[in-house]
């Protein structure tokens, strides 16, 4: 339950996590953060955008319905570091979701990927703006049985683990009821 206090610390807070799994309520959650915060809201897309996909189509077409019109919106597949560097001052960022940008990114040699990760992590700790993120929780079913499944969940689960030791509140938004897990739980060692 969100109690008023709750809600004014989730209001203050500059850097918020939104987890959970799909359908589950997350981005519409960020959504009303993102209103609340009585700040321009600009809103970083992360997913790429084919027009040979009818159905993805229609997922991004819901998205942009029912977000307020004057919220700007940059769709940022792959140099989400430097959207975040380049956002404007004063405004609140939303960025959907690290699990596309994870997608997007999954080429990447390991190396690389540790290098981009610490580039945003790095990037999130800077930035004035108050900034949510909205994450997938893709590791709660079975080990997915080819290669790049299993580095897509291993990598954005370790990014998301990472963002939220960063962040000053975390919910985990499960059959459309936020619960704010820094109230709830206890925080772990980021590399544990």
């Amino acid at each position: 339950m969100i109690t008023a206090s709750s809600q004014s610390v989730a209001d203050s807070a500059r850097l918020i996590l939104v987890t959970g799994p799909t359908r589950s309520g997350k981005s519409d959650w960020a959504e009303t953060l993102a209103q609340r915060s009585q700040q321009p809201v600009l809103y970083i897309a992360t997913a790429s955008n084919p027009t040979d996909d009818p159905e993805w189509q229609a997922r991004i077409q819901a998205h942009r319905d029912r977000r307020p019109p004057e919220w700007m919106l940059w769709e940022i597949p792959l140099a989400l570091s430097q959207a975040v560097r380049d956002a404007p001052s004063h405004c609140c960022i939303l960025i959907d979701a690290l699990g596309t940008w994870v997608a997007n990114s999954l080429t990447q040699p390991d190396d690389e990927w540790q290098t981009t990760t610490a580039e945003l992590l790095a990037t999130l700790q800077q930035s004035p703006n108050r900034i949510i993120l909205v994450a997938e929780e893709t590791g709660w079913g079975l080990v997915p049985p080819y290669p790049a499944g299993r580095l897509f969940r291993d990598r954005l689960g370790t990014l998301t683990r990472q963002v939220g030791t960063l962040a000053n509140r975390v919910y985990l938004v499960v059959a459309g009821y936020a619960v704010d897990l820094q109230q709830w739980g206890e925080k772990l060692n980021p590399e544990s």
